[in-house]
């Protein structure tokens, strides 16, 4: 059964209803291209469709080309119902005011698939993910820990994270089981007004979700000189957060920030940020680097990075090789894929993101490894590079991409998104990597657009920014 639906009570529902029945629950992104959700939704082989009230015109659009959907379930009520084309209807509470409120739960084996969630498809056809009721409950337990989520139940816990990317980050799942109130925003999951009256009307302590969303909240909240009273920590992850979102949390409004990294295929938990300031062995003077890293495996995750020969490198905080990751709940395979070549025979995934591991276990992505520039045979980091851009006060977002050179194979570019109102130069951007790193590592050059395209998951697309400036270099 798909849903695509925002983060809502209906949602919240079907989250349980559709796997605790027996069946599997396939969370649909949006954000997907048509191509993509037409593929998506034939190959989970989709009987039934729950919707958002809002997606019923695209599925009109759709409909003609969904293979096995024999009907479509509108989230809504009889009030708001809309009126559509699409062949067999039927009204999300209109549906349960007419059954009973008794069922008979089935008992199911705990390794029967409970859900699934497809990639984001950013290199070829997304990929699902098949996670078992086993897989859920274990990740769950995992989240909990005092290490990781922390969750109890005074808490108010405000998952921004869309909950068709990756089970919310195991959110629906952990703030029930403490007992804790459970926030969901709707639709408007980067609208920053929202989100701060939500914040403060709720008396949210935990909120979580990618750093494209506290962009807009930080920069409604300076334009409106607000301050999150309340607010106590958040999570961050999707993509690396610019330590100056990190700083702005931390002294605007006394909030600290998780830095986590995840992946569809490790249902999402890999690594994450304890609280520093209570963590044994930091210092003072370290937590600002330590807290620029990704965090550290809880307990059930297993990391490694390994060189180009495949031999595991030592964990020194400087090698750096391709991260590797295992455990209860990282995927085996993909569904429907006979051979992947990201799976190993010892239980082991390759992850594609280049990383460092240091003494303490702090693992720190380098760059993924289709976005590492290459330039004169030596690599360039492009997250560096784009949190050293971020530290400047002008600058909104940034991208680094490597762009193929006459001379060297690849340079770096940077693609700029100026704040709003700032007079902002190439030249300027460029001296402020002066003394910040290697000289030849700075970027040969700035360029600026209005805003930066995204994956269906929130992530910068590179893929597309390559490809609008892949001649940069080479046409002067």
């Amino acid at each position: 059964i798909g849903t695509m639906a925002w983060n809502d009570h209906r949602h919240f529902e079907a989250y349980y209803a559709i796997p605790c029945m027996g069946a599997i629950c396939h969370t649909i992104n949006p954000r997907l291209f048509a191509e993509q959700l037409i593929h998506v939704v034939n190959h989970a082989e989709d009987r039934w469709l729950m919707i958002d009230p809002l997606f019923v015109p695209l599925f009109e659009k759709l409909a003609g080309s969904l293979g096995d959907v024999q009907g479509y379930i509108v989230l809504t009520d009889v009030a708001h119902m809309p009126e559509t084309a699409l062949e067999n209807v039927h009204c999300y509470e209109e549906l349960l005011s007419n059954e009973t409120d008794e069922f008979k739960w089935p008992t199911l084996d705990e390794r029967a698939a409970s859900s699934l969630c497809y990639t984001s498809g950013t290199t070829g056809d997304p990929k699902g993910v098949i996670y078992s009721h086993r897989s859920n409950v274990l990740h769950t337990l995992t989240a909990l820990q005092p290490n990781v989520f922390d969750l109890r139940a005074g808490d108010c816990v405000l998952p921004v994270v869309p909950m068709f990317h990756a089970n919310a980050w195991g959110v629906p799942y952990a703030a029930p089981i403490v007992g804790c109130k459970l926030i969901l925003p709707g639709p408007k999951l980067a609208d920053g007004e929202v989100l701060y009256d939500l914040m403060d009307k709720e008396n949210v302590t935990l909120a979580m979700g990618v750093p494209t969303v506290w962009l807009a909240l930080l920069e409604y909240l300076d334009a409106n000189k607000l301050k999150l009273d309340k607010l106590q920590r958040t999570i961050v992850g999707g993509s690396a957060c610019p330590t100056a979102i990190m700083d702005a949390f931390r002294d605007k409004h006394d909030v600290f920030v998780h830095h986590a990294w995840g992946m569809t295929e490790t249902s999402p938990l890999g690594t994450f940020t304890p609280n520093l300031y209570d963590h044994p062995g930091v210092k003072a003077d370290e937590i600002d680097r330590l807290r620029a890293k990704q965090g550290k495996p809880p307990y059930g995750i297993e990391l490694k990075i390994v060189g180009p020969d495949g031999a595991e490198l030592p964990w020194n905080g400087e090698d750096y090789g391709t991260l590797k990751v295992r455990g209860p709940f990282v995927c085996s395979g993909y569904f429907k894929l006979d051979h992947s070549e990201a799976h190993d025979e010892d239980g082991w995934f390759d992850t594609g993101d280049v990383a460092t591991i240091d003494a303490r276990g702090f693992m720190e992505i380098t760059d993924r490894a289709k976005d590492v520039i290459k330039s004169g045979g030596e690599w360039i980091s492009s997250l560096e590079l784009e949190e050293i851009a971020m530290q400047h006060p002008d600058v909104a977002e940034a991208a680094a991409i490597g762009i193929s050179h006459p001379k060297w194979a690849e340079r770096p570019l940077l693609v700029i998104v100026a704040r709003k109102g700032a007079q902002l130069s190439s030249e300027e951007v460029l001296a402020w990597f002066k003394g910040k790193i290697a000289t030849w590592w700075t970027p040969d050059d700035a360029v600026f657009v209005d805003e930066l395209p995204h994956t269906a998951t929130g992530k910068l697309n590179k893929l597309e920014i390559r490809e609008k400036f892949k001649d940069h270099y080479t046409t002067d």
